[in-house]
């Protein structure tokens, strides 16, 4: 069950309630499925739910924790030979026990909730720059997390009625 942002709050408030949102959003969409079912490819598309859903947990690390917190990224993601395999969480997802990968998604969130508490400011800047040399703010990091995370609910939607029928929010 998702929990509806508020009409009114403070900004940081509402970002990340809108942010909470898609991420439930997400889980619903693996929410009851196999690994078989978060492993299937709808053609011409190589995607999967269970690869998405590592993705976002990559995607969380590497903004909150590494970037914007400049702390190592943790593990599994520390030991991955990117270079050599740059689709590792995207292949590497479709390959989890349903409830190993919600709960490594599920402590990526954390975690990232954890680092947003901490710098308790949208204008707090970053410990690690872009590669234009500029720090970015956590309005920026929160608004960049919420953009990948709605998107892939999108790609997510189309997986999950190709699996299963199963359409809607």
């Amino acid at each position: 069950m998702r929990t509806d942002p508020p009409e009114t709050a403070s900004e940081l408030v509402q970002l990340t309630a809108y942010l909470d949102f898609h991420r439930e959003t997400q889980l619903l969409k693996t929410e009851g499925l196999s690994r078989e079912q978060l492993a299937h490819r709808h053609p011409p598309s190589a995607l999967t739910l269970g690869g998405l859903l590592y993705h976002l947990a990559l995607v969380e690390e590497t903004w909150m924790v590494q970037r914007f917190a400049g702390r190592p990224i943790p593990e599994p993601w520390d030991a991955v030979d990117w270079d050599a395999t740059p689709d590792w969480e995207l292949e590497t997802g479709a390959t989890l026990d349903p409830p190993v990968l919600r709960g490594r998604y599920e402590e990526a969130c954390q975690r990232s909730r954890d680092v947003v508490a901490e710098a308790g400011d949208l204008d707090a800047l970053s410990a690690v720059p872009l590669r234009n040399g500029k720090h970015f703010s956590l309005r920026w990091a929160l608004l960049h997390l919420l953009e990948e995370t709605a998107r892939h609910n999108g790609h997510a939607d189309l997986i999950r009625e190709a699996i299963d029928g199963a359409t809607g929010e």
